[in-house]
């Protein structure tokens, strides 16, 4: 990836997070469990039963890096934290740091609420990644031998059982792409096909909150922990992308459209409910009480992807894009060393009582599992720009950067998401008609597409994708312009959200000292502007539009009081609106996506 608004975010990943998270591995205690599994320190276990998945995710995000240079020091933390699992490893396979330390006598014994798979799920990602991007396969001899030993526990003829936490179904498939050993798609496929059993019980929130009270192919809603069923509809596209089974494919295309039409923020966010991290009801959406988890938005990217490969269909590639600018990229700060767990669309500028539900990203958390998250995704962000088929190639999404295909090169040259011009750059093309697909953002009510300077009059296909067949030459440059600007958009009931282009907007107490966030409407008869950039928010570009801001002096000391017919009296007011994703990088305080409109 090139430099632009996801190049510096990768880098700042690269430069600063990837290292933060190393201190904070160590500060929290995942390498010190380690190091008890593996006999080369003694105390007590500290952290929860899952301590070492934040370990496997930082090293996949390590690995992705790895394509590039490694720096001395970050190569080192590395290879410190692969000797201690090496070391961690027993005899038999076997591999969690909890069970080893804490209860081995449970071994296997709590697959509702231990985590074992779900470990071993992100330690194959973990093995995969240095495997394809370092070419190193130590991590990889681990995750064998830990399947090795799975595998002589579940499967056919054997022990009938299911994770807890889905995710070990899209690792072992990625396991399987990678080693070609059939064994590993298989369990996959068994752990699928015995979901939706109740074999997890009903602790916590019961098997729905497993995902475990329908049968995967008879699904038709995404129900229970957000992330647990994101996760699972992953290994279940996977599965259907190996198999070809319509069934699968059918389940997945009806949640999510419950997903999509009736649980889903504006912002990509997933998860409603703080109760079980949770998706609620049909429309059940609180703005302040939105859990809208950051892994839960990065299971979602996933999931999106893998049907975007099934289909092909631009919707799945646009809601990519609207969860990577805004649910997904609230959940780190711009520094890099911050991080939220909760990414909710209304704050009063103060910390829920009971929760994560905080006004200011935090360092580290005792369940830690978004900060690692967040690294690996940013570090593989990359894979998510185009894909190949045949005589074909689509372009998802708008990030520069240099991209090959096998005898296909070009480069994206692009101010995206600020302007909406965007240029591929041909470097290398095959000696025959080729063809190159560019998504119609579903934002876009138009589009302009121009092939070395000249109009070229093509329609937008079926699946979301405008697209260009010809011989191409080195040289050739293909532009796309899209129209950004702002707009306003509803959904909740008297009150309108501000976007402009892939961006969800805000508005921050920051940028009202005036006046109470919570006290702001928007005239929705005003035309909206661009405000110019923030430098305090690294240049992004902000919103103005006129509103008021309403006076409630005369309010007694009470919560209610007898109905007014009379407005309450307020003045005219210039709000300012910054990206969603950049609020909270200041002083802390108020903030809110949907805006009541102004009375008329």
């Amino acid at each position: 990836m090139a430099d632009g608004f996801w190049g510096e975010r990768q880098q700042v990943n690269r430069d600063v997070s990837l290292g933060h998270g190393f201190r904070m591995l160590e500060q929290a205690g995942n390498l010190w469990d380690l190091r008890l599994a593996g006999g080369t320190a003694s105390g007590e276990y500290r952290g929860p039963v899952f301590m070492d998945s934040d370990v496997y995710k930082w090293l996949e995000a390590v690995g992705y890096q790895a394509r590039d240079r490694l720096r001395t020091e970050l190569r080192e933390q590395a290879d410190q934290a692969i000797a201690l699992v090496q070391a961690a490893q027993q005899a038999d396979g076997y591999l969690d740091s909890y069970y080893q330390v804490v209860a081995p006598e449970r071994r296997w014994q709590e697959l509702n609420t231990g985590h074992e798979l779900y470990c071993a799920g992100h330690l194959a990602q973990a093995a995969v990644a240095w495997h394809r991007y370092a070419k190193d396969d130590r991590l990889l001899e681990v995750v064998r031998r830990v399947f090795d030993h799975v595998l002589s526990i579940f499967g056919p003829g054997k022990r009938v059982g299911v994770p807890g936490h889905p995710e070990v179904e899209l690792a072992l498939v990625d396991l399987y792409r990678t080693t070609g050993e059939r064994r590993y798609l298989e369990l996959a496929q068994f752990f699928v096909d015995h979901r939706g059993h109740g074999l997890l019980g009903e602790r916590l929130g019961g098997a729905a909150y497993f995902q475990d009270r329908v049968p995967v192919r008879d699904a038709s809603e995404v129900e229970g922990h957000a992330v647990r069923a994101l996760y699972l509809t992953s290994g279940v596209t996977d599965l259907y992308l190996e198999s070809g089974e319509q069934s699968l494919l059918q389940a997945m295309l009806r949640q999510w459209h419950d997903f999509t039409a009736r649980k889903m923020y504006l912002t990509g966010g997933a998860g409603s409910r703080h109760n079980g991290e949770a998706f609620g009801h049909a429309y059940e959406l609180p703005n302040e009480r939105a859990y809208c988890e950051t892994c839960a938005a990065i299971a979602s990217i996933m999931w999106n992807w893998r049907l975007l490969l099934a289909t092909g269909e631009a919707r799945f590639a646009d809601l990519i894009e609207r969860t990577l600018y805004n649910g997904f990229l609230s959940g780190v700060s711009l520094s890099g060393d911050r991080f939220f767990y909760v990414n909710p669309l209304l704050s009063r500028g103060k910390p829920e009582v009971i929760g994560r539900g905080l006004v200011e990203r935090q360092p580290w958390f005792l369940v830690a599992c978004c900060p690692p998250n967040v690294m690996r995704t940013l570090a593989s962000l990359g894979g998510l720009i185009a894909t190949r088929a045949d005589d074909s190639l689509q372009v998802h999404q708008y990030i520069a950067a240099a991209v090959r295909a096998d005898d296909v090169a070009f480069s994206i040259e692009t101010e995206y998401p600020w302007r909406g011009v965007v240029e591929l750059h041909v470097d290398d093309a095959p000696a025959r008609a080729f063809q190159l697909e560019l998504r119609k953002p579903a934002w876009a009510e138009n589009v302009d597409l121009r092939l070395n300077g000249e109009a070229v009059n093509a329609a937008v296909e079926s699946n979301g994708y405008v697209s260009v067949q010809r011989v191409w030459q080195a040289g050739d440059v293909l532009q796309l312009e899209l129209p950004i600007a702002p707009r306003l958009v509803e959904s909740t009931r008297g009150c309108v959200a501000l976007e402009r282009g892939p961006l969800v907007y805000c508005l921050e107490q920051a940028d009202h000292p005036d006046a109470h966030v919570l006290d702001l409407a928007v005239n929705i008869e005003s035309e909206i502007q661009d405000g110019g950039s923030c430098a305090e928010l690294n240049g992004a570009i902000t919103l103005k539009a006129r509103g008021m801001a309403a006076h409630y002096e005369d309010w007694s000391d009470s919560t209610f009081r007898r109905l007014s017919m009379q407005q309450p009296a307020s003045h005219e007011v210039l709000l300012t609106g910054v990206p969603y994703y950049a609020w909270a990088n200041r002083e802390p305080g108020a903030m809110r996506v949907w805006i009541p409109r102004a009375p008329a």
